[in-house]
């Protein structure tokens, strides 16, 4: 068959050719070694933590060589797109420090040379790549419609042979030119397919990334190129945008092995030169149903989206700090070793990664995060903190607001010590941590082993004894005195050698007074919370305490 003349039936609005697409859009000038990288999600929902986690790995590669990431949006599949998608994709990845070079900026905007960035808007230069296929002999119309298609499926299931459109089942490949220009004149709808050069009895083999070595067999299937509205296929459309925005890494999901032989193909019959694969394993979760494990649920787990993240206020360090320990084992140990290095100098590597699934641990990313806000001065967690409520919780941020000094100073509590004191989280713990400081509390913590007038007489002596003009080093002092005055024992370990010589222990004591002021057990600095909260607020809570132990 004429190439040629199919080539111009099948396409006579495509004028340009892909040596004119290839002047477009040139071989990147990047130093040595210099990987390009690229994001390619599709606006069809949320952003999952797999999602920003392979993005963030993907920024990692690049830009630790000095290369380039860029965002590309795969819409390809209209039917499932969501409105405002990209903004939230781009959104998302901004929040979490995930930064692109080049690319979709929002549903209208861009930044880069080598777009559109967005593959809707890319049709033309697929068809032409598609053109000099058909030119060549290496792509054709195919006509068979749903019900064929089903027919032909059923009848491999039934012989149990391989699924898809190949062999003796591709009916459409040995058309003429004059059946095919009837059926065109007819207006028959049809795809266009890869006359596939694959044969059964071959395998292809590839150095992943991640994986390594990876042997299949050769692709035999005609995949669609074109659907039958002359949008492309995943599989083409990735093909031509990585040649021509010079990606030299694909990292993806190992959802995508299965598809690598058609994608090694099809950079093969374009001419394309392939570039390196790296397949991340998913991240996986403890399953407390079966005791497995599994991948990150979107419908079952609230933090597989990243909008989770916004909500419940992780600060985005702790989660690129966490995502970094997920990808690579020894980021830890280099973390420790570096505590003070800025986490861009780590020497990230795809062979470190896991090649099983890293587990996600909410536990472990809790840690992190208590770790990192603790390093964080009064005024950074405070505007952090009003920055969080604004969005999610407007009476907390009112309540912040409302005298910002006290807020400070709430924040400030056994803060800029050598060690800092882990209540924090995220930004949502903020709201209980400082609760006690608006709200008087309820006694219901009050320690058991003390009767309620050894308590009552703690509170009323104590009243007398406190001094708010204290500082620090006089204040544990006078509540000794005072607890040794009473009958306790000044330390605990006193206490311990000798227990029926005492009612208790000094800690005994200044739980009573903890408990009074706060309604917690477990506080931060007990002196300086009463520093902030004043004299005249302690009294009168002494006072509350008094009154709820004697009724």
């Amino acid at each position: 068959m004429d190439g040629m003349k199919l080539a111009e039936l099948l396409f006579p609005h495509i004028t340009k050719t892909t040596e004119e697409m290839q002047q477009k859009y040139p071989s990147r000038q990047l130093p040595e070694g210099a990987k390009v990288t690229r994001f390619a999600p599709s606006p069809t929902g949320f952003l999952h933590i797999g999602g920003l986690f392979a993005a963030f790995v993907a920024e990692r590669v690049a830009h630790r060589t000095n290369g380039v990431f860029f965002l590309r949006i795969e819409d390809t599949d209209k039917k499932r797109e969501v409105e405002n998608g990209v903004s939230g994709i781009v959104a998302g990845l901004q929040a979490f420090g995930v930064s692109f070079d080049e690319g979709m900026r929002s549903e209208t905007e861009e930044t880069g040379a080598y777009g559109p960035y967005t593959q809707s808007q890319r049709k033309e230069i697929y068809q032409t790549y598609c053109k000099e296929l058909v030119q060549k002999g290496l792509a054709y119309p195919c006509f068979c419609s749903a019900e064929e298609l089903a027919a032909i499926r059923e009848e491999q299931e039934k012989n149990k042979q391989n699924p898809g459109y190949y062999g003796s089942f591709a009916k459409c490949r040995d058309l003429t030119y004059e059946e095919i220009e009837e059926k065109v004149r007819q207006g028959l709808p049809y795809v266009l397919r890869l006359r596939s050069p694959g044969k059964e009895e071959n395998r292809i083999s590839f150095e992943d990334g991640v994986k390594g070595t990876i042997e299949m067999p050769e692709n035999v299937g005609d995949i669609v190129l074109l659907k039958t509205d002359g949008i492309p296929t995943y599989h083409f459309a990735h093909a031509v945008d990585d040649h021509l925005m010079g990606t030299t890494d694909v990292i993806r999901g190992d959802e995508w092995i299965s598809s690598a032989p058609i994608h090694i193909q099809l950079f093969d019959v374009l001419g394309f030169e392939q570039p390196r694969y790296a397949h991340i394993s998913p991240i996986m979760k403890e399953d407390e149903e079966t005791g497995g494990k599994r991948k990150l649920s979107k419908r079952k787990d609230p933090e597989a989206a990243v909008d989770f993240y916004h909500e419940v206020g992780f600060p985005k360090e702790a989660v690129l700090e966490y995502l970094l320990t997920i990808a690579n084992s020894d980021y830890e140990e280099w973390r420790a070793n570096n505590p003070d290095t800025p986490r861009e100098e780590f020497p990230f590597s795809l062979d470190r990664m896991s090649k099983a699934g890293a587990l996600f641990d909410l536990a472990k990313l809790n840690d992190i995060s208590k770790t990192y806000i603790a390093t964080l001065s009064a005024d950074e967690v405070y505007d952090r903190t009003l920055t969080w409520a604004k969005a999610n919780n407007p009476e907390f941020a009112k309540q912040l607001e409302q005298d910002s000094d006290y807020a400070h100073r709430i924040f400030g509590i056994e803060r800029g010590n050598e060690k800092p004191r882990k209540d924090i989280a995220k930004w949502e713990d903020t709201v209980f941590y400082v609760a006690y400081f608006y709200e008087r509390p309820s006694f219901e913590e009050f320690p058991e082993n003390l009767s309620k007038e050894d308590m009552i007489e703690i509170l009323e002596t104590y009243k007398t004894v406190y001094c708010h003009e204290d500082v620090q080093d006089d204040w544990f002092p006078r509540l000794r005195d005072m607890s040794e005055e009473l009958g306790y024992a000044k330390a605990p370990k006193f206490y311990k050698k000798d227990p029926d010589a005492y009612k208790g222990h000094v800690g005994d004591v200044s739980t009573v007074v903890r408990v009074a002021a706060t309604g917690r057990r477990n506080t931060p600095d007990l002196y300086q919370i009463l520093q902030v909260l004043g004299k005249d607020e302690v009294m009168a809570r002494f006072d509350l305490a008094i009154a709820y132990l004697k009724a």
